[in-house]
């Protein structure tokens, strides 16, 4: 029903999983439009509990306010850091800079009200982080020491093979397997692989669930919610909302035993993977089951903001962001000020 609202939405196609119409544990019933950018809207930065900025091709940066609906301000400079804070224009010339900042360079910038950025310099490391790459490998850091703590390559299994010639060719292309986007919180490590979604648990050292076509185009960027829910965006033009569930056993499948089965050269040794199997049917594990699926964009959804308490925010290739609304919430809100209207103007009168 979303789909109609704005025109020209995309269909559902292909092989990704599917939701009806009746989606009853999606909250987001309620969406609005806004325009202020003339091309793709690629970047979206929180900025605090209600403002956040859009940035896209158009070289324009616009503040909005998700509590009104507003833009705040539009600007028309951007800001990089390194060892010196510098300010561009839109015709790249530079129109100042500081320097006398430490050596340590700068490594985040936020702005903050009135016109002002705060920059991070010398910013502490945590004690692991992750990176992901393009063939699909997935490594988990040590930062004092610069040693691999774990690593995950098997997040794809290799295609069935029919003759020994064909074996040798690539049975992936790089987009199904690169790894676009990746967020963590203090157990798992949420994954964007191709047209997928992955989830490495930190402490098994192993993927406990996945969607291996979460989206009919590759995924851009993801986000874990407080409660358990992950959420998704593909350029296929797509939102879509998942829950971690857990569960008792995976199904059995032929696990790959290294980096070239991935990319499908060799055969699967079946007789090898059987214990992998096996300890996987008796681990606990987690699915991640499809509860809501956005549709209002008609193009690629670059990436997304979570405010708790204001909604979703998306902006896409076709020159919109949207701001979706809880509407079961929206709707409290709005008896709510129409009880309290009806109280100031002494319309409101209570049976007995």
């Amino acid at each position: 029903m979303l789909r109609w609202l704005i025109g020209g939405g995309r269909e559902p196609q292909g092989l990704a999983e599917t939701i009806g119409e009746e989606q009853t544990q999606n909250p987001y019933t309620e969406l609005l439009v806004l325009k202020a950018h003339h091309d793709i809207v690629r970047y979206l930065v929180r900025l605090d509990d209600y403002r956040f900025a859009s940035a896209g091709d158009d070289g324009i940066v616009v503040v909005w306010n998700a509590q009104c609906l507003a833009v705040l301000q539009r600007l028309d400079v951007w800001l990089s850091g390194g060892n010196d804070l510098c300010v561009w224009n839109r015709k790249l010339d530079l129109l100042c800079k500081t320097s006398h900042l430490s050596d340590t360079g700068i490594s985040a910038l936020i702005e903050i009200p009135k016109n002002c950025v705060v920059a991070a310099v010398g910013k502490e490391l945590n004690v692991s982080f992750v990176s992901g790459s393009h063939v699909g490998e997935l490594i988990v850091w040590d930062t004092l020491g610069w040693t691999v703590q774990a690593c995950e390559r098997n997040f794809w299994d290799p295609s069935p093979q029919l003759d020994a010639q064909r074996e040798i060719k690539l049975c992936q292309k790089p987009n199904d397997v690169s790894i676009r986007h990746l967020t963590w919180d203090e157990e798992n490590v949420f994954v964007a692989v191709g047209r997928g979604l992955y989830v490495y648990n930190l402490q098994m050292k192993r993927v406990i669930a996945c969607q291996k076509t979460a989206h009919d185009s590759s995924v851009l960027h993801v986000v874990r919610l407080p409660n358990r829910q992950v959420i998704s965006c593909s350029e296929d033009g797509s939102v879509r909302i998942w829950e971690l569930r857990e569960r008792q056993q995976l199904s059995v499948e032929p696990v790959p035993t290294g980096f070239f089965n991935m990319w499908g050269f060799g055969r699967v040794n079946k007789q090898a993977s059987h214990p992998v199997k096996k300890q996987q049917e008796n681990a606990t594990s987690c699915s991640l089951e499809l509860i809501g699926d956005l549709i209002g964009h008609s193009s690629s959804v670059e990436m997304f903001l979570y405010f708790e308490d204001h909604g979703l925010v998306t902006c896409s290739a076709d020159h919109l962001i949207i701001l979706w609304k809880n509407g079961e919430r929206e709707s409290g809100l709005r008896s709510l000020k129409l009880f309290q209207k009806l109280e100031e103007n002494g319309d409101l009168y209570l049976s007995v």
